[in-house]
């Protein structure tokens, strides 16, 4: 088993870091200051160096630091699926006309085409204060955590998921015209119908995988267990139909809906619109009903077990990133949430204000306060 580790982080005009740079030694990493100080801004840092925007969904011109030229920077020196490498992302300043230029992304200080190649070296999981509301927000919240736990599984997710959407859009922009080509879109159909049987097949695996898993550790974690399923047609379709035939009914609903879907400006079916359905275990009732501190304690349940899902799955333990986790769990909770995590092998990078949170995260841990854009190990750290 391979677990994912940033042994080495530097930072160049991220944010509220005009430089600072922090060296690892263990698995557990709290970063403790006061609000405000910059502590989830290094933990967005290190989620660039996984496809997509981060943890924050941010553009790539919000997190340069306001007082630069509107370049940034992040680099890593991590040991992953591949050994030991050196990853690195950023934006060069903007063109004297104002354009923004490309994302650029680099592998042992060599180009590689996107950030999906990052994937091959490093997987990674984040949990953050934003996703306390998971279970009463819209679906495509839910639907967007849920793929994030699926890109863990497989680093190509993101991209097919990208292409589906893409595909909808060219889908939706053709039936605006109104005499549009029918062959042209015939092909556009036949992709979307193809990409989204793949994304759905994907996410159809992975909870199955992660069902078993939370009935599994159910009665052996802290945190409560959930019953999960997907609400989607699709998803469910491919329990017990062969692809290619699901591949076909949703190309022909694709058809046979373009005068409603051109009415509507979108399509109006499909599993773009797919939602995560959760069920609090211990009471038997929706997710969306349980009180904050049920609905946090099962977030963290969610993710612990998909790390470990992970790890069975592809032989890679991915980094977490845990942003204020412990601000609301009590002191026998916090403690066994430390040990959870000191048995899943992974490296933890967590984040809180109070450093009396952290009391029991043991004698190993690598603690480093931050302050103003600096970050500095604690003394008898």
């Amino acid at each position: 088993m391979t677990a994912c580790h940033v042994r080495r982080l530097s930072l160049t005009q991220f944010r509220s870091y005009r430089a600072a740079s922090v060296t690892t030694r263990g698995d557990l990493v709290v970063l403790a200051g006061p609000n405000g100080a910059g502590k989830t801004n290094c933990l967005e840092a290190i989620s660039f160096l996984s496809p997509g925007r981060g943890l924050r969904r941010a553009t790539l011109e919000d997190v340069a630091d306001n007082q630069g030229n509107g370049a940034w920077a992040v680099s890593a020196e991590v040991e992953g699926a591949l050994g030991l490498a050196t990853l690195g992302t950023g934006i060069e300043a903007p063109a004297p006309d104002g354009s923004s230029t490309p994302r650029r992304c680099r592998i042992d200080r060599e180009p590689v085409g996107s950030a999906a190649a990052f994937g091959d070296h490093l997987r990674m999981v984040w949990l953050t204060p934003a996703m306390d509301g998971l279970f009463m927000g819209a679906a495509s919240e839910r639907r967007r955590f849920f793929d994030r736990l699926v890109l863990a599984v497989d680093s190509g997710h993101t991209g097919r998921v990208s292409a589906l959407e893409r595909s909808l859009r060219s889908r939706n922009r053709l039936l605006e015209e109104r005499n549009y080509d029918s062959h042209w879109l015939d092909a556009i159909e036949r992709e979307t119908a193809e990409l989204a049987v793949a994304v759905a097949a994907l996410r159809g695996e992975t909870l199955t995988r992660l069902a078993a898993m939370l009935r599994t550790r159910g009665a052996v974690s802290a945190f409560p267990s959930a019953q999960i399923a997907l609400d989607g047609w699709i998803e469910n379709a491919l329990r017990d139909e062969p692809a290619t035939a699901v591949e076909d009914h949703y190309r022909k609903q694709l058809r046979d809906n373009r005068a409603r879907d051109a009415a509507a400006g979108r399509t109006l079916d499909g599993p773009h619109l797919t939602d995560l359905q959760v069920v609090y275990a211990p009471k038997q009732m929706p997710a969306k009903d349980a009180s904050t501190g049920e609905q946090k304690a099962l977030l963290i349940g969610l993710v612990l077990a998909h790390a470990t899902l992970v790890s069975e799955m592809t032989g890679i333990t991915p980094l977490l990133l845990l942003d204020e986790v412990a601000a609301h769990l009590d002191p026998q909770r916090r403690a066994a949430l430390f040990k959870e995590l000191s048995d899943l092998g992974a490296q933890v990078w967590m984040t809180g204000a109070d450093p009396s949170q952290f009391v029991d995260v043991g004698p190993s841990a690598d603690v480093f306060n931050v302050d103003a854009g600096q970050i500095t190990r604690r003394e008898g750290a």
